[in-house]
């Protein structure tokens, strides 16, 4: 399957995500979740929610750049990113993500 491309946003953050078939790499800015948002559990939880409602944790890889607001903003971004992309990927996903309120 081909990349996927989804724009995700809050606040005054985006969040650009390149979604594809693969093993389960997420990248944020260039780095790993963990060391982008170091210490903040709920944060990394809260990014990972699409992911994990959808069970695609270990079988699609990501890429997301975010830009604007704080870190918590951007983590928000690139949920709404993360579901959209998944939409796109496989319009199934929506019936599993729009009741977590993860598409608007």
């Amino acid at each position: 399957m081909a990349k996927v491309y989804a724009t995700g946003r809050r606040k005054s953050s985006i969040a650009k995500v390149w979604l594809e078939s693969g093993n389960g790499d997420l990248t944020i800015n260039g780095q790993s979740l963990d060391a982008w948002l170091g210490g903040h559990e709920s944060i990394k939880k809260r990014v990972m929610q699409p992911l994990v409602v959808a069970k695609q944790e270990t079988s699609v890889n990501l890429v997301v750049k975010t830009l604007g607001g704080g870190y918590s903003a951007q983590a928000d971004a690139a949920r709404h990113g993360i579901s959209r992309a998944l939409v796109a990927y496989d319009e199934q996903f929506r019936t599993i993500l729009k009741p977590y309120g993860l598409l608007t």
